[in-house]
């Protein structure tokens, strides 16, 4: 059903429009347009939906953690629409600037916290097709770049709202974020030693050979600056237990304390979608991008026909980048797979794996999001002197210490199996996706997956535990009954 679905969507819709992609190609005031139309609407309206559908998950994640709901009435089904509601009454709030504040720096500071958020998202691919800059080759380096411009929106919001409180989360901000950067950017240079590249779509395409393929998976040490880049984002992000430049309990909220209305939704829209942008980097360099853990052997890009090694190979040798259009990739991954007749992939079904592709990207960068979201309600916030020591004295040696271990690794132990005589590192980063991996390599990459999975394992059966013994738990209320209006918020489950 799926590939008769995948060859009718190539009978005239899919063709016309890859006539009109090639014809914005052709002209680049038309091509200038159209991507300034995509980034208007699509991106505006797919960074409101993911920062909306956050913060009502954040309520939900909160809510069953500690033995409540969580919003239940706004839309009907779980409070669904309680973030919109909370969107629409932010709008209409009365924007207050404080007295003695820096009126131009108050006012531009929500939208400098916005706008790298808003930069970043426009270099982050979701498919092997699906990116707005697929050949940005330095786009990890200028994601990077843009996202360190938070740091001066935050120290313009606390110095321009005239506030001591303000200022101190401020002065936090600024040691917390640019002191952080450092371990982070370490631990991403591991992946990049291995990957040999810093463009998302050719890191995409280096790990589809599977599940053990992932980076994360290729050394013990690439294993370990995957956790070190994990808590590091966790400080980059403002979230618990590093969540010392907002913290409610001595600070009020910290940098956006004087802000209401629109101007504090861009700082709450900002956080979560960094926690997004943070994901999306982490599913690339360490976490296979786009591809299943089962490879080519996936079900559903089985039934698309659509071969990750071959398109990875196809990739490598500039097929795909020279391919004239949809129809054209179509052809170079056919020429690397072989495949012919039935078994070769059409426009339709390869449009069709793009999106198989982009769920793959969307549910692991969520699944991420899910343990700070766990994170952030199970640990508490540490000092601000805390901070500074677990960056300096622990997270800065360790990354260290893994950037060299996976240069010696690298180095000493063969990741390829050479054909005959010298190969070049630019082929020897792809070699792996034909299975021409060394005895030790292969064999770590099977041992630290299993690892992986234990520790995956390990976290669902908690989840499970938790929601299995959930009725044991202390009741929620005094009451056996909690009214709100004419509906019951709450029923004891207890007799």
């Amino acid at each position: 059903m799926i590939t008769m679905l995948g060859n009718a969507a190539t009978d005239g819709s899919l063709s016309s429009l890859a006539g009109i992609m090639e014809l914005i190609q052709n002209n680049i005031w038309l091509e200038i347009l159209v991507k300034l139309t995509i980034i208007g609407t699509v991106y505006t309206g797919g960074i409101s939906l993911i920062a909306m559908f956050s913060i009502w998950w954040e309520r939900k994640v909160a809510g069953h953690i500690q033995g409540r709901l969580g919003p239940m009435h706004t839309g009907g089904w779980h409070g669904w629409s309680q973030s919109l509601a909370d969107g629409v009454k932010l709008f209409q709030k009365e924007d207050l600037i404080p007295d003695g504040a820096d009126k131009m720096l108050y006012r531009i500071a929500p939208y400098i916290a916005f706008a790298p958020i808003f930069a970043a998202f426009v270099a982050l691919p979701f498919g092997p097709q699906l990116c707005f800059e697929g050949t940005l080759n330095n786009g990890l380096l200028y994601i990077l770049a843009v996202l360190a411009i938070e740091v001066m929106a935050v120290i313009l919001a606390g110095w321009g709202s005239n506030s001591k409180w303000a200022i101190y989360g401020a002065m936090r901000e600024a040691c917390q974020m640019v002191s952080y950067e450092v371990p982070l950017g370490l631990s991403l240079i591991c992946a990049i030693l291995a990957a040999g590249t810093l463009n998302l779509v050719e890191l995409g395409y280096l790990q589809g050979g599977g599940m053990q393929d992932w980076f994360v998976f290729h050394n013990p040490f690439l294993f370990f600056a995957f956790i070190l880049y994990f808590i590091a984002s966790l400080a980059s992000c403002k979230r618990a237990p590093f969540d010392l430049p907002e913290s409610e309990s001595e600070l009020v909220a910290g940098f956006h304390t004087e802000y209401s209305g629109l101007r504090f939704s861009f700082f709450f829209f900002a956080e979560y979608a960094g926690m997004f942008v943070v994901g999306v980097i982490s599913t690339f360099t360490f976490l296979g991008g786009w591809n299943s853990p089962l490879g080519a052997w996936d079900p559903i890009f089985m039934e698309f026909n659509y071969d990750s090694v071959a398109a990875g190979m196809a990739y490598a040798s500039g097929a795909i980048a020279n391919a004239d259009g949809l129809q054209g990739i179509c052809d170079a991954i056919n020429a690397a797979s072989g495949a012919t007749g039935d078994q070769a992939i059409t426009v339709g079904q390869l449009c069709l794996a793009n999106l198989w592709a982009f769920m793959m990207v969307i549910g692991k960068t969520f699944f991420l999001i899910f343990i700070q979201m766990w994170l952030r309600w199970t640990l508490p916030r540490i000092r601000v002197d805390q901070v500074m020591y677990t960056c300096i004295k622990v997270l800065l040696p360790m990354s260290l210490v893994a950037l060299l271990g996976t240069a010696f690794w690298i180095f000493l132990v063969p990741e390829y199996v050479a054909p005959s005589g010298f190969v070049p590192a630019t082929q020897a980063n792809w070699d792996h996706l034909v299975s021409q991996t060394g005895t030790l390599q292969l064999t770590m990459q099977f041992v630290l997956m299993f690892l992986g999975l234990g520790i995956l394992g390990a976290a669902g059966l908690v989840v499970l535990y938790a929601k299995i013994t959930a009725p044991k738990h202390p009741p929620q209320s005094f009451f056996k009954e909690l009214p709100v209006g004419n509906k019951v918020s709450w029923v004891s489950s207890q007799s």
